[in-house]
């Protein structure tokens, strides 16, 4: 029976248990193979069972979908083919109802190219102030056919676009604007008043509507040094960025002035709303964006790039501690989400494969090693949830899905592919619709298929099959989602450092996590309250797993 839950609580956020919903690829209610509003309302009884506390909603904004949504042409309404703002309005009163708060992404550091400012500005031309919502330059050149400079795209290729001169017959010798993603996605001024103005009543908009906080996208990229001559940047790669606040184009100091403004807006809301950072910053500059003058919290990311390994997960959870104490927030700890490989698989490859290299041999090079992945995955998942903070889950991890690796190329999405001459694959293996039945078009994702081809193996891991299984990871994420909610008390934890290749964690309350890696482990005295492997009679813990033990008196 889903926990109640105190709605009103302002530092709920905190030690959350938030739940990642990629709303093309959650569940279909219209059966044209695309997620959509409906299908998620269907499916809050089953959010509710799981026992998370919050939703995060990926971009369900109206979009031309060149970057799965993060292209967005209004950010006051919802894509037609998602649902409506009656819809939306009906999903925030299910999901409150059961108990459960509702996050939305904000995309601020660029809008889609439908979007009404973006469609002006190239009306307007060169020096307007429609113009000047978003970063456009004259080219270089005799003719200023060279782009203004040498930023590239994270997708790949310049981050320049000329576009016509709207006075010319010609439509010749037009202006470049910028953009850091793709070329669907020009990247607004943020030292112009008039945007941060527009995001603050964005944000009103939707915290009206009953939202709850706010995942802020590319958090750390909204300041850029646009003095003339623009400075030289070949190459983005977090390993090159300053950790001064003196970058060209990621992590200015200015950008922390935006953020003031915004911890301004959501405070004047009772509760206040919450908001967390995707910010990819040096490691010291992480608590800025975390401050309670700021956003509140920022995304752990460490995991999501650690092999599994004892030393290394144990560095970066203390690190992450650290930094959380530095901003007073609290940690956030994420394994998978929509960017990124699934951890199920990256915990079943060798710690050194290259894994855009391995999506491109469509997962067959090497092969993964699946009932280690998924070991480890289970293992990973309840020493996090033992951990003070909060935690991120992604939608099918708890499923324990691993990577859609052999995605036709003739099927992939994700501008990466084109972007970048067919040589990466990118992002879509990790989206692919979710199972909910064994069988049917589209396993029960919806009535029409599904917008990404689904591989047959998925009926293993539907949601029917596992809900009938007593030792899925479906049913394991319930039972440790539940008695996270009943063990955890606040702050208090130590390390016990006296074994090689364990992690074990005691906390306040009187319990302790116990994780293995590579190595089997006799558990201390107590009561055995869960585990990701069965612990036979002889109280050992298998390799790569975790058991949550109570105290004796």
């Amino acid at each position: 029976m889903p926990r109640t839950r105190d709605l009103t609580d302002p530092d709920w956020w905190r030690t959350a248990v938030v739940y990642q919903v990629y709303p093309r690829s959650f569940a279909d209610g219209n059966g044209d193979g695309i997620g959509d509003l409906a299908g998620l309302i269907d499916r809050v009884p089953y959010l509710a069972g799981l026992g998370i506390d919050a939703v995060w909603l990926s971009p369900f904004y109206p979009s031309a979908l060149a970057d799965g949504g993060y292209d967005v042409d209004d950010y006051r309404d919802v894509d037609p083919r998602i649902g409506t703002l009656e819809q939306f309005d009906e999903l925030v009163a299910a999901l409150h109802a059961a108990g459960i708060r509702i996050v939305v992404d904000i995309v601020p550091n660029h809008s889609g190219s439908g979007h009404r400012w973006f469609q002006a500005a190239l009306a307007a031309g060169p020096g307007s102030p429609e113009r000047a919502r978003y970063i456009f330059r004259d080219g270089l050149g005799e003719d200023g056919s060279q782009p203004p400079s040498d930023w590239v795209s994270h997708f790949g290729g310049s981050a320049w676009t000329r576009v016509p001169d709207p006075s010319s017959a010609s439509g010749q010798g037009g202006q470049w604007y910028l953009h850091l993603f793709a070329p669907e996605q020009p990247d607004f001024d943020w030292s112009n008043p008039e945007v941060r103005e527009e995001f603050h009543d964005i944000l009103r908009f939707w915290a009206d509507r009953g939202v709850d906080g706010f995942r802020v996208d590319v958090a750390h990229a909204l300041a850029k040094d646009l003095s003339e001559p623009l400075a030289s940047y070949p190459r983005i790669h977090r390993d090159v960025l300053k950790d001064d606040g003196t970058d060209v184009l990621f992590d200015r100091d200015e950008v922390h002035d935006i953020f003031r403004g915004w911890r301004d807006v959501m405070n004047e809301y009772d509760p206040p709303r919450s908001a967390v950072a995707e910010a990819w910053a040096a490691p010291a500059r992480l608590p800025l964006y975390a401050r309670p003058d700021e956003l509140g919290q920022t995304f752990e990311f460490d995991l999501v790039v650690e092999p599994w390994d004892r030393a290394r997960f144990r560095e970066s959870i203390e690190n992450a501690l650290v930094r959380a104490r530095e901003a007073g927030a609290s940690s956030t700890w994420v394994l998978s989400n929509h960017d990124i490989v699934r951890h199920a698989t990256r915990f079943g490859l060798p710690a050194d494969v290259d894994l855009p290299a391995w999506l491109m041999t469509h997962g067959t090079d090497p092969v993964e090693d699946r009932r280690t992945g998924l070991a480890r995955a289970r293992a990973a998942t309840m020493l996090l949830l033992a951990l003070p903070g909060s935690a991120y889950l992604y939608q099918g991890e708890e499923l324990g899905l691993p990577e859609v690796g052999d995605i036709p190329f003739d099927a992939l999405e994700d501008p990466i592919w084109e972007r970048n001459g067919h040589t990466e694959k990118g992002r879509d293996g990790a989206r692919v619709p979710l199972p909910w039945t064994p069988d049917g078009p589209s396993f029960g994702f919806g009535s029409g298929g599904s917008h990404l081809p689904q591989p047959e193996w998925f009926a293993d891991y539907a949601v029917a099959v596992e809900d009938a299984d007593p030792s899925s990871t479906l049913n394991l994420y319930r039972a440790a989602l539940g008695l996270r909610a009943q063990l955890a008390t606040g702050d208090g934890f130590r390390f016990v450092d006296d074994r090689d290749g364990v992690i074990e964690v005691v906390r306040d309350g009187g319990w302790r996590s116990v994780t293995t890696f590579g190595t089997t482990a006799a558990l201390p005295d107590g009561d055995v309250l869960l585990s990701s492997a069965p612990v036979g009679a002889d109280r050992v813990l298998p390799a790569d797993a975790t058991a949550w033990i109570r105290d004796r008196a």
